[in-house]
């Protein structure tokens, strides 16, 4: 098998996993397109190495042994390597293997080229044109489509048809959608998906659509503060000036304080008077 497909490119990984590994060593492996791949794990240990079990697994399937395996120990290294040949998205995933019964294991991860986009929401007003962009470092996708979200799935988007969109960079390694003529419900979700011969990748955009009111809302708030504030403050200044200028009202107030005093004191006074004469006639 490995000789009739010579012609491909050969992806060679290594990982070395030692007795005192805690937790899994993991490689990521990226393939455009078919290939022939090597991948080999080195098992280092202090003990004896002959009773050592060694097998592979893909996500959590077991492999069976075939000539594409390979076993050999030389010291206190034991090495096992697995030689085989993706050629569609079915052969992608998790390929480990696994020392010993405490199961020990390196990974690697077989994946195509992944796709970066904006991690940050994209800010834009209504009215305004955006530009949502994607790229894909080193690699060289056969094509990019973009996606928008609704509810309840994603809506292939047609440049030809509809020219509030303008696609570029469809067969590059970068690509961007450009969107005319904004409204609030263009904001959401757009996914950018590279295709690969071997399979497909994909990034999430998000947009969010403001009007131009939104960034008003908090100058009008402090605004609107600032106007109650200086009201209450002129009617202060309103009421002190009104006090000052009329002294008349303050002269009435102190009248009538003086006058309940004089009748309070003209009661208390007749009271005790009238007692004293009484006692006298007695």
């Amino acid at each position: 098998m490995m000789a009739k497909y010579s012609n491909l490119s050969l992806k060679s990984c290594n990982i070395s996993v030692t007795e005192k590994s805690n937790v899994s060593v993991e490689e990521n492996v990226i393939l455009e397109k078919p290939s022939r791949v090597e991948l080999k794990c080195m098992y280092t240990a202090t003990k004896d190495l002959n009773s050592m079990n060694v097998t592979w697994k893909k996500d959590d399937d077991l492999l069976e042994t075939t000539d594409d395996f390979n076993t050999t120990k030389v010291g206190n290294t034991l090495t096992s390597q697995y030689r085989f040949i993706v050629f569609n998205s079915k052969q992608l995933g998790k390929y480990s293997c696994v020392f010993g019964e405490k199961e020990l294991r390196g990974t690697f991860n077989i994946n195509v080229p992944k796709a970066h986009g904006k991690k940050k929401p994209l800010i834009a007003y209504v009215g305004d044109s955006t530009v949502l962009k994607c790229s894909c470092q080193d690699c060289l996708p056969l094509n990019w489509t973009w996606y928008m979200g609704n509810e309840t799935a994603q809506v292939p988007i047609d440049a030809h048809v509809n020219e509030k969109y303008i696609i570029n960079g469809s067969h590059a390694n970068e690509t961007r959608l450009k969107i005319k003529h904004l409204l609030e419900e263009d904001g959401g979700s757009y996914w950018c998906r590279a295709t690969f011969p071997l399979g497909e990748s994909e990034e999430q955009n998000e947009l969010v659509v403001l009007s131009f009111l939104v960034p008003l809302k908090p100058f009008l708030a402090i605004l609107a503060e600032v106007i109650l504030l200086v009201a209450i403050i002129l009617l202060c200044e309103v009421y002190t000036h009104k006090k000052k200028n009329d002294p008349d009202a303050g002269k009435e107030f102190e009248q009538i304080e003086q006058l309940k005093s004089d009748d309070s004191n003209g009661i208390e006074n007749n009271v005790p008077r009238y007692r004293k004469t009484d006692s006298a006639d007695q």
